[in-house]
């Protein structure tokens, strides 16, 4: 047992001032570097926070800290995305996400045409995420064309640069919530997730071009729209974002691969911090976590197609 710790729920334990490997996150309210720890302006208040988000949605805590706790951020991402997974669509059959659901009502998907497009100028291959009415957000058909548009440089040893982008006001807001629930069958949509998932690509091209496959994110960086971004060798940020995971709040956690890629990049504890807390980040305060490379103005392409 740790000292000077709260538990808040089924595995979540949050150490306060010290920065400690075994808590879930340490809260602080002095400036630090450490990855175990998030200064917060009142640890009280943070910590009231917490407690109530836990209370509401334990079951997507615990399996939260469970999912984090459990990888190895120096391993091959297959493994952790399959766990990842198979948590996720355990939550998806649970009582927290039904709640949600229930909440929201019936919803349709709009149709958006060419909602990925792909521009190729010499060895660079340009993405831009195209559905900018709903802020970008992800979709069965968008993730489709992702992956194809991920194929061609999968495949193709004369690409030598990548950028992942969007149009409009926001680079991704996350997942369409409109298409939530769309699968009935869990087992379904675990292996829609991992037989057809983009992480996975965006991890190997990565390995092969580093830091030229490039990100360039603004707006919302929500949800999947992070969680992709974080496997780019370099993601160049906008002043303007703001980076976040809210999944907690329909009772998932990130299921685009953010538990493997987001780790990677700031730790367990920081990330199951933006899991547990939804708060979201700043340019700057992403920027010195480590979860993006370089914040500065981007060239705003408009693409039409």
């Amino acid at each position: 047992m740790l000292d000077d710790a709260v538990t808040l729920g089924d595995g979540v334990v949050v150490a306060v001032g010290a920065p400690a490997d075994d808590a879930t996150f340490t809260l602080t309210e002095d400036p630090t570097d450490d990855r175990r720890a998030v200064t917060v302006d009142s640890v009280p208040d943070a910590l009231a926070e917490l407690r109530q988000r836990c209370r509401r949605w334990p079951q997507a805590a615990a399996v939260c800290v469970d999912v984090l706790r459990a990888l190895d951020p120096a391993a091959p991402a297959y493994g952790g995305l399959i766990t990842e997974s198979l948590a996720y669509s355990t939550l998806q059959s649970g009582s927290e996400f039904a709640r949600w659901l229930a909440q929201r009502g019936p919803k349709q998907v709009p149709d958006i045409p060419n909602p990925v497009v792909a521009e190729r100028n010499g060895d660079q291959l340009r993405i831009t995420f195209n559905r900018p009415q709903r802020h970008n957000a992800f979709s069965t058909d968008m993730r489709a064309a992702l992956l194809e548009a991920l194929e061609v440089a999968r495949l193709d040893p004369s690409l030598r640069e990548v950028v992942l982008a969007g149009n409009g006001p926001s680079f991704c807001s996350g997942g369409d919530l409109a298409e939530f629930g769309s699968f009935t069958d869990p087992a379904s949509a675990h292996l829609a997730r991992t037989r057809y998932s983009p992480a996975l690509v965006l991890d190997e091209i990565t390995a092969r071009l580093g830091d030229r496959c490039r990100a360039e994110v603004h707006g919302q960086v929500l949800g999947s729209g992070l969680e992709m971004a974080a496997y780019c060798g370099w993601v160049h940020c906008h002043p303007d974002a703001v980076l976040g995971l809210p999944e907690l709040s329909l009772g998932l956690i990130p299921g685009a691969g953010g538990t493997v890629s987001i780790t990677r990049r700031i730790g367990r504890w920081r990330t199951a911090y933006l899991v547990l807390s939804g708060r979201t980040l700043d340019a700057a305060t992403a920027r010195r976590w480590g979860l993006v490379d370089e914040v500065g103005q981007l060239e705003r392409r408009r693409v039409t197609r």
